[in-house]
């Protein structure tokens, strides 16, 4: 018998989000590992710390961000290898991200390395999307409305052509995206309607309109929601 590999979603940046599931997984999976940044402190590990026992084993996943290395997975080859060998000895293992592990999560990397030979088990978590609403009092879709979710790397023209088409947009992943996206809204006469959340649920979380935020203050974790019709009762 090998161990089981648990994805789980530990929510959007609050501790308290993070699910009644999640949070007794924690407390029993002896295995827990996490993505953090080529140097500095996982955001994940970051959220769910509350709720880690002391004495687990933990295994950090140093992920490089630079945009250079964008299509590098050589950390999760070694992350696979590592964490295989422990599912191998019968131990189960938690691997924790921001949000949901399926929704832009990195989980998903492991899973496509290891879920031939083990067996794998997904906690669902509260994401951005569901966050990032909630944060600005904006409702995110309403009766026959069509959502779109645009990662802002995507090439102008796509996103163009998807704004143009969206009835409810939510853009994500802006960064150093942020002046390009804005540039295309202003020139689509949807900048007036945006808004703007940062670090939703998080100590500092920013909520506002986006006309009124600087595009060079925007981080990657942002999000910009655009609807062209408000809800009507």
């Amino acid at each position: 018998m090998t161990g089981t590999l648990y994805g789980v979603g530990v929510g959007p940046g609050d501790p308290d989000l993070i699910t009644l599931k999640a949070y007794n997984l924690l407390q029993s999976v002896p295995v827990i590992a996490y993505p953090a940044p080529a140097v500095g402190d996982s955001l994940a590990r970051q959220i769910a710390a509350p709720h880690i026992p002391n004495g687990r084993r933990e295994i950090m996943i140093r992920v490089s961000m630079a945009p250079k290395d964008a299509l590098d997975r050589s950390a999760y080859d070694r992350a696979a290898v590592e964490i295989g060998d422990i599912l191998r000895a019968g131990q189960d293992v938690a691997v924790i991200c921001e949000g949901d592990p399926f929704f832009y999560g990195s989980f998903m990397y492991l899973f496509n390395r290891l879920e031939e030979e083990f067996p794998i088990q997904i906690i669902p978590g509260i994401s951005s999307l569901m966050a990032c609403p909630a944060a600005a009092l904006t409702p995110l879709a309403s009766r026959n409305e069509v959502l779109s979710i645009l990662p802002a790397p995507l090439a102008e023209e796509d996103l163009r052509l998807r704004l143009s088409q969206g009835d409810a947009v939510a853009i994500i992943k802006l960064g150093r995206h942020a002046e390009k996206i804005c540039t295309i809204l202003r020139d689509m006469g949807l900048m007036a309607g945006a808004k703007y959340v940062a670090h939703a649920t998080m100590p500092n979380q920013i909520v506002g309109n986006l006309a009124d935020i600087d595009p060079a203050d925007i981080p990657y974790f942002a999000m910009i929601l655009v609807r062209r019709n408000e809800v009507a009762g």
